[in-house]
Parts: C-alpha cells; structure tokens; sequence
C-alpha cells in the first residue's frame, strides 16, 4: 500500500505540493525517474514487470500518481497494467482532459486503483472501485490517498498521520520556506509509528518495513506558481535512511539550483 499527500493551492508560491512513499515487493524491479515518453516529455519511475508509472510528470505541468486499492479475491493477474493507465494519463496536456480519458475507461479492465490527476489549475482523483471508474475533483487544501478513498480514515494510515500532514501545512515556515517544506515532509515520509490495519492485521507505517515488501522509495514534488518550474526529488529506498536527491524533471521545467 503505497501513500501520497497531496497540499493543493496550500502555499502561494507553490500551489502543488506531493509527498509519497512508494510501498513494494522488494524483488519487484524498477527504475528511479527518467525519461518515459518523448512526446510529451514525460519522467517518473518504470515498473519493469509490467510496465507503466506509479508516479510521473509530463511537459505540460501534468503529475498522475497511481495507488493501488484493496481488492477481496486478489485482483486479477490478467487485468491491464493500472501503470499504464497512469502513463497514458500523462499523455494529456491538461487535468481536466485526462481525468476526462481516465472516466471514459472500463473499470472491468483493471484491478481496482485510485488515480491522482494533478496540475497547478486542476486536481481530480479517479476512484476504480466494483467495476467502474469515478471520479472527483479535489478541492484547495490537504489530501491524503492509499488504498481506500480520499482521506478516508478507516484507513489507518491515514487516520494516523492526517493530522500530522496537517499541522506542517499549517505552520508558517511550510508556507512560505521551501527548504523547511522540504525537510519537514522528508521527517513525516520516515515516520515509523504503526497502528495495526485491521483487516489484514498487519503493521501499517508511513515508512514500511516487511518481510520482502516494504516502502521501496519516496519522492517529493514541488510544482512553482512561476510555471514551468518544477523541483523533483527523490530517494530510491525507504526515506528513514535514503537521502533524497534532484530527480528528473520535464524538459524546461529544471530545479533553480538557488533553491536547494
């Protein structure tokens, strides 16, 4: 179960904010963020077993961010890639139009998902869920996905750190010091406290670690009110002791080196 915090239109200077833990088997290979599509540009991690993104980022200011939902008999191992659909979200120059493709798909086709469709005058989440594919538009503050709705806390990730998540953006230094923002979304990532999931029964941390699976990356996404920039960064292992580091980003929109 993978986690995403997203502050939308939160802080002036930058209206999208994404902090996520990816969770994975750990024998599962991947790639750290690099080039997907050229047309449009298009970076983010590569699931190399079935092919598609968990997370990527597209010229246009585009950011899709795919999370996996619970499913009661396992899911079905011939179902189309949900990374594919993330990629294909990508595609798209605007939230609106690819929310508006993700709608038109057959749920059927897929295991269930929830997807993220974000840019800086749009946020959507596409909810596949029994069979059909919903989705809604997200309005201006904090949001927090996993494997259930939008901050839905029955889920207990969720239901554990939603207010923690919520005190950073809250605080004047997230606001308005991108460093600070960074280093206090880096801290929560790492967070290690458990409750237990009540379902499965099993230890459910933002930062997670399994028996074979476990939180297998963390990325931060800063998307500039001064379009085109964006700030990526990334950390190619759990984040309690992965230093995060500049990651790709899409063509003309580069870090401002000022900025680390």
């Amino acid at each position: 179960m993978c986690t995403l915090a997203i502050y939308y239109k939160v802080a002036a200077d930058c209206p999208v904010v994404i902090a996520a833990n990816r969770d994975e088997f750990l024998d599962r290979p991947a790639t750290d963020p690099a080039t997907l599509l050229e047309h449009p540009h298009v970076v983010g991690g590569k699931d190399l077993k079935a092919g598609g993104t968990w997370l990527g980022i597209n010229q246009h200011g585009l950011v899709a961010g795919l999370l996996n939902r619970r499913s009661e008999n396992g899911g079905n191992p011939n179902a189309r890639s949900r990374g594919q659909l993330c990629l294909d979200a990508l595609r798209h120059q605007s939230a609106a139009d690819a929310a508006r493709y993700a709608s038109q798909q057959r749920g059927a086709d897929y295991n269930p998902f929830n997807l993220l469709i974000v840019s800086r005058e749009q946020a959507f989440v596409a909810y596949n869920r029994d069979g059909s594919i919903e989705v809604v538009e997200l309005t201006p503050g904090l949001h927090l996905l996993s494997n259930l709705n939008v901050n839905d806390f029955e889920c207990p990730k969720i239901s554990a750190s939603y207010a923690k998540f919520a005190r950073l953006g809250d605080d004047a230094d997230f606001v308005r010091d991108p460093v600070a923002r960074r280093t206090d979304l880096a801290t929560r990532l790492a967070d290690h406290n458990t409750q237990l999931d009540s379902p499965s029964g099993r230890s459910n941390a933002l930062c997670l670690h399994m028996d074979g699976y476990g939180t297998r990356s963390s990325s931060m996404i800063f998307m500039s009110a001064r379009s085109p920039r964006i700030d990526h960064f990334f950390a190619p292992g759990p984040p309690c002791r992965t230093p995060y580091s500049i990651a790709a980003v899409p063509r003309g929109a580069a870090l401002d080196q000022t900025s680390k």
